[in-house]
């Protein structure tokens, strides 16, 4: 197996992994509040959270930032917990072009916070003598590919839920995201950062 499908494989499994699901939580938490109709508008979200978190990926991966490994530990949750109360507010309701470029900056900077993570586990799996530029790219593919995953399956169980179960959009984000904000609150209290 190349480096490139090797790496490729590793950042698929390191977002898809059940055992380290903050990531997967903050994916779930960027979708609750769209219908499955809305698919493009997620797309466009999740490539916003990928441009931030690679980027800090690439920078901390390089040594350029140094990455406080605690605090990151903390604010992946936190970030996932504002996502989803934000979900809750009044203000997520809202789908102009305004409150959805508003989105896109969060998805970003949390993104940027997510890369931090990202590239603590980066870091353990490459060697002395491999070259960190050519492996960062298919990392960040698999994990791009881990997460279109992720969007898929949270558009299905939106649909199943609303066309099927005809459960309303609205309780279906409440439930979602009350969830994951439960489970992020959890996640900040393990990190005993404090």
């Amino acid at each position: 197996m190349s480096s490139f499908s090797t790496y490729l494989q590793l950042g698929f499994e390191h977002i898809s992994d059940l055992s380290a699901y903050d990531h997967i939580l903050f994916v779930v938490a960027l979708c609750a509040i769209y219908k499955w109709t809305q698919w493009r508008t997620v797309l466009i979200l999740v490539t916003a959270f990928t441009i931030g978190h690679s980027i800090t990926l690439a920078l901390a991966a390089l040594h350029i930032i140094p990455v406080h490994t605690k605090l990151i530990e903390f604010l992946i949750p936190v970030t996932i917990f504002l996502t989803a109360i934000y979900n809750v507010s009044r203000f997520a309701a809202n789908f102009d072009k305004k409150s959805l470029y508003i989105k896109y900056v969060f998805a970003i900077v949390f993104g940027l916070i997510h890369g931090m993570g990202f590239s603590n586990y980066f870091s353990m799996l490459i060697s002395k003598r491999q070259s960190i530029v050519e492996l960062l790219f298919p990392f960040n593919i698999g994990i791009e590919l881990g997460q279109l995953l992720i969007v898929g399956l949270s558009m299905l169980a939106a649909f199943i839920s609303m066309q099927i179960f005809k459960i309303k959009q609205r309780e279906w984000n409440l439930f979602v995201s009350g969830a994951v904000a439960g489970m992020a609150l959890l996640l900040m209290m393990e990190t005993k950062f404090w």
